[in-house]
């Protein structure tokens, strides 16, 4: 997945840049809106994050530009102006999300997660999720790991349907607490700990190779063996 940042001011960028590389996406820099437009026109890029106050020509005159040559690609917003107008006009000329400054990098990743879903499907859409042996069932609700079936409990498949939408990407538990419990995460909680662990427990039964994986100081990620 390839991602164009346009931003002038480089720690932001390099921030940025830096996050979403260790997430898996490819980066490019554009350091004001008419280069940011120059290289959206000549690469399709998966997704564009763009700030408003840019020199040469600002976020919202970009977009509306990009949108009048028919660049469809999806386009985060970015903006130290959190205003009700604010946001409404970004959208108005074609923004798909808007995010006010300073961002939390979570909460970015899951609109970035978000919006190149939506614009892709390379997350699984279907009914049915599948990673290595390991079947999810979204219409009948069920699970199975091979030919072995697995219940779990609603929020425990909530969860697994989380992780195996996300497959292969390290998710924080900050993240899991807002898409999946609809909450702010409580660093004092081991709620997510003790559901992840029981998940695991009922997927790895039987010796199967492991699935989910901790990574220590990041969070969690479903992956074939």
């Amino acid at each position: 997945m390839h991602i164009l940042i346009v931003e002038d001011e480089a720690s932001i960028a390099g921030f940025l840049r830096k996050g979403l590389e260790a997430s898996g996406f490819h980066v490019q820099i554009a350091s004001d809106g008419l280069m940011g437009q120059k290289m959206a026109l000549d690469y399709p890029y998966d997704l564009i994050i763009a700030d408003v106050n840019l020199p040469r020509q600002n976020g919202q005159d970009m977009v509306a530009a990009l949108r009048k040559q028919e660049i469809e690609t999806p386009i985060l917003m970015l903006s130290a102006l959190g205003t009700t107008q604010d946001i409404v006009t970004g959208l108005d000329v074609g923004a798909d999300d808007y995010l006010v400054k300073p961002v939390q990098f979570d909460i970015l990743m899951a609109r970035v997660r978000a919006l190149t879903r939506r614009q892709t499907g390379h997350l699984q859409s279907e009914s049915i999720l599948t990673v290595s042996d390991l079947v999810l069932n979204l219409d009948e609700r069920t699970a199975r790991r091979g030919n072995r079936p697995i219940n779990l409990t609603a929020k425990e498949f909530q969860l697994l349907e989380y992780l195996m939408r996300n497959q292969g990407r390290v998710i924080s538990r900050v993240t899991i607490a807002e898409q999946v419990w609809d909450m702010q995460y409580a660093m004092s909680s081991n709620s997510i700990e003790v559901y992840v662990g029981l998940l695991r427990k009922k997927i790895d039964e039987g010796g199967a190779p492991k699935l989910i994986h901790t990574v220590i100081g990041e969070g969690y990620v479903l992956r074939a063996p």
